[in-house]
């Protein structure tokens, strides 16, 4: 009872020291009762975790050992160490039966019945807390116990660890949830009384000591760092020639691994937190938002126009592949920049301007364009030059990899004769051998920029640049999809201009280019959910994309703010009301109400988008006459 009333005293100090922490962070006054307000709302910020990792890694949390903690104790010390690891370790599958048997148990047996939250958010907030539990109940502790009940004739602990440590590992998929399992209680505690009533009651129950679900939670969180810090005390203290020793520092050095394995799952957690929040700042663009890109740097600039001799304040945002030059918007809904320029880090020179008018200037040359940029200091410019410096090394020792990569590639991989390409079937390159695609060289991602094989040349290529079809003699001349080079060579075809350029987004095609070439294409009313207000644009459903409706602002747009893929959807004729004459579109719990402007124009557009939710085109059409 004595170990379990320290322990729960270790637990207590522990929450007050990271509470501590979080509220030093405040600035002012003000400042801290936002944070606070926020803090609630958003639940424990990953930085503020990783401050408490800190704490943790100090000694001061352990319970004082030695004489003062067994008087008259002949104990040696790693010995005693390994008895607090097993103690620790009891306390510790106590505390995660409370969290999977009691809390994650009763909440989603009420989340069963519809009265409380839906089950998948229970899941969620628990993440894979079931196995960790699991593995210490049933294999970790049992272990320890009887290594301990055996120590007089076997003193050692290392190769219990050492062997069960590379299911630690499993801690990285908890730890990368913490974050967002504290916000959805936070938030469905808000949403809905009886979860957060349900919470409240096993929280008062004596089991719970006091402490709230989510200081529970924080237990595995911390769990590892702790094990490395026992770990650490227990190697120094065994005597230089103890058996234990190899193992005890092998094990020492895989429960490393484990703690970097974990810290590098809150590193991306928070490295994918703050690009999102980019993103949203730049108005979650189509070809910007990429999962695998990398801010180097950002901020405000002074933009030296070469006509009229002045400056102007612009942002700059610098990723590791490109850089997004942006203006500040008045009007900040939605977005905070918008962007007016992207230009490739590949290919780009940065060097410092000697200009008497203007000081602190530098210029940055691209494929796109040249920009010349003023800083406000000396030092803040040396600080973009070296950014941009390191951002062009970085891509250009990459090339450099993905040149020797190829070259290897080529030595190794037969590659076909011109004569033979599409007579005999290649040998494809490997998927994992390639990250970019082998004609275009932009880098590949599971999102946006997938593999594909040419079945021509059996290179790894982009969608881009595989966007063609050829007959090939060694498949019946049935067509195949190939790249560009081999469609080009197979053909005899030329490629027009605007297909070897990068290939516009999919609400990147002008309105009146779109229009020129579609199916069906006018001014409607859009309304809101509610029926009252409504918004007119420009709709259309373009000859070479015929699945989708873009809806554009106006008939010269450049770019649709909107698009709505049409693939199973419903069309439905609503009667005519205040001479308006509507129809919807209509798909799960998804409504879209449109009015146009006579009856004889809504009722092309009724037959021609529920055509296009049959999936029905015009080649098929032409197909089946």
């Amino acid at each position: 009872m004595e170990g379990k009333a320290d322990y729960q005293q270790s637990v207590v100090e522990l929450v007050a020291a990271f509470e501590e922490h979080c509220q030093s962070h405040s600035l002012t006054r003000k400042e801290d009762e936002e944070e606070k307000n926020q803090q609630g709302q958003r639940g424990l910020s990953f930085k503020c975790l990783r401050s408490l990792r800190s704490k943790i890694r100090e000694d001061n949390w352990r319970r004082p050992q030695g004489p003062d903690l067994e008087p008259g104790s002949q104990e040696p010390e790693e010995k005693k160490i390994a008895l607090e690891l097993l103690e620790t370790e009891q306390a510790y599958v106590n505390r995660l039966h409370l969290l999977d048997q009691v809390f994650y148990t009763e909440l989603m047996r009420e989340a069963k019945t519809g009265k409380t939250v839906p089950e998948e958010v229970v899941k969620m907030i628990f993440s894979n807390i079931s196995s960790i539990y699991q593995f210490h109940a049933e294999f970790f502790l049992p272990e320890l116990q009887k290594r301990m009940e055996d120590w007089h004739h076997n003193p050692r602990i290392g190769d219990v660890i050492q062997k069960l440590a590379p299911f630690l590992k499993m801690y990285g998929e908890y730890v990368k949830n913490f974050d967002k399992a504290v916000e959805l209680i936070t938030a469905w505690s808000e949403k809905s009384p009886p979860f957060q009533e349900l919470i409240a009651d096993i929280q008062k129950r004596k089991v719970c000591a006091n402490l709230t679900l989510q200081h529970h939670m924080l237990e595995p969180v911390q769990r590892i760092p702790r094990y490395e810090l026992l770990l650490k005390d227990y190697v120094r203290k065994l005597p230089p020639q103890s058996p234990d020793r190899g193992d005890a520092e092998k094990a020492l050095e895989m429960i490393f691994m484990v703690a970097k394995h974990s810290n590098a799952a809150i590193a991306e957690m928070e490295r994918l937190q703050n690009l999102w929040a980019v993103y949203q700042r730049l108005g979650l663009e189509d070809d910007i938002v990429d999962p695998s890109n990398e801010l180097i740097k950002e901020g405000p600039i002074q933009k030296i126009s070469t006509r009229n001799n002045s400056t102007s304040e612009k942002y700059l945002f610098l990723f590791n592949n490109m850089l997004l030059y942006c203006v500040p918007k008045v009007i900040q809904v939605g977005a905070e920049f918008q962007v007016h320029l992207r230009m490739d880090v590949g290919g780009m020179k940065v060097r410092e301007l000697k200009d008497a008018e203007f000081p602190h200037t530098f210029l940055v040359s691209g494929k796109q364009r040249t920009l010349e940029l003023q800083a406000r200091s000396e030092e803040e410019m040396n600080d973009w030059i070296q950014a941009f410096q390191d951002a062009i090394d970085r891509k250009e020792k990459r090339s450099e990899t993905f040149k020797t990569a190829v070259h290897g590639l080529e030595t190794d991989t037969p590659a076909l004769k011109a004569e033979e390409l599409g007579r005999r079937a290649p040998q494809w390159v490997r998927d994992n051998l390639v990250t970019m695609c082998m004609r275009c060289r932009e880098p590949f991602n599971a999102i946006t920029r997938r593999r594909h094989h040419c079945r021509a040349c059996g290179y790894v290529v982009c969608a881009r640049c595989s966007d063609y079809k050829a007959e090939l003699q060694y498949d019946g001349n049935r067509p195949n999809r190939v790249c560009q080079e081999c469609f080009i060579f197979l053909t005899g075809h030329t490629v027009l201009e605007d297909r070897e350029g990068k290939h516009k987004g999919i609400l990147e095609k002008g309105a009146a280019e779109v229009s020129s070439r579609s199916l069906l294409c006018s001014s409607l009313q859009l309304l809101d959910k509610n029926g009252k207000g409504s918004t007119r644009g420009w709709f259309v459903i373009p000859q070479d994309d015929p699945l989708v409706l873009y809806i554009y602002a106006a008939p010269q747009d450049v770019r649709a703010h909107t698009s709505i893929p049409l693939l199973g959807y419903q069309v439905r004729d609503l009667p005519q009301s205040e001479s308006r004459h509507l129809f919807q579109l209509v798909q799960s719990r998804q409504v879209f109400t449109f009015v146009a402007d006579t009856e004889e124009l809504k009722q092309r557009w009724m037959k021609a988008m529920a055509r296009s939710a049959a999936g029905i085109t015009e080649e098929e059409e032409d197909e089946a006459e």
